[in-house]
């Protein structure tokens, strides 16, 4: 039988998916945030949803930094486990809250999203991140 459908990870290719995985919802997940981000930092007034009840301007400070910051924290591999953490939590707002009611088609995406930031924080940045680097500082 062909290695190729071996069940053991290799580990050069599983940190190679990982690198790619973030780059590529991290880069996906910019594009939701950064014109709530723009929103944000707006001069019109604020209108945006309060799902949980904190207020308009608090809800969308929130989903800029999970959306915005913690998308780039992902993409460079910077504390990729705590920032897989509010993007987990805003796609699940956005999921049974936001989107609750819809049909599934409607807030699949968001569910797709809370799958990926869970991998992400269960196996962590991989090889080639600032996680790993700094890591390797510290031992070395």
């Amino acid at each position: 039988m062909s290695n190729n459908y071996k069940t053991i990870l290799n580990l050069k290719n599983t940190d190679i998916a990982l690198f790619l995985l973030r780059i590529g919802v991290g880069g996906l997940m910019l594009t939701h945030g950064i014109p709530k981000l723009i929103n944000l930092f707006d001069s019109n007034p604020i209108r945006f949803g309060d799902p949980i009840g904190i207020g308009m301007e608090a809800s969308l400070a929130l989903t800029v930094f999970s959306e915005v910051i913690c998308s780039i924290m992902i993409i460079i591999g910077l504390g990729t486990r705590l920032a897989a953490i509010p993007l987990f939590f805003t796609m699940g707002v956005a999921f049974f809250i936001v989107h609750g009611a819809d049909p599934f088609k409607n807030k699949e995406l968001a569910l797709f999203f809370m799958i990926v930031y869970l991998v992400l924080f269960l196996t962590g940045s991989g090889k080639y991140s600032l996680d790993q680097y700094f890591l390797k500082r510290k031992k070395g």
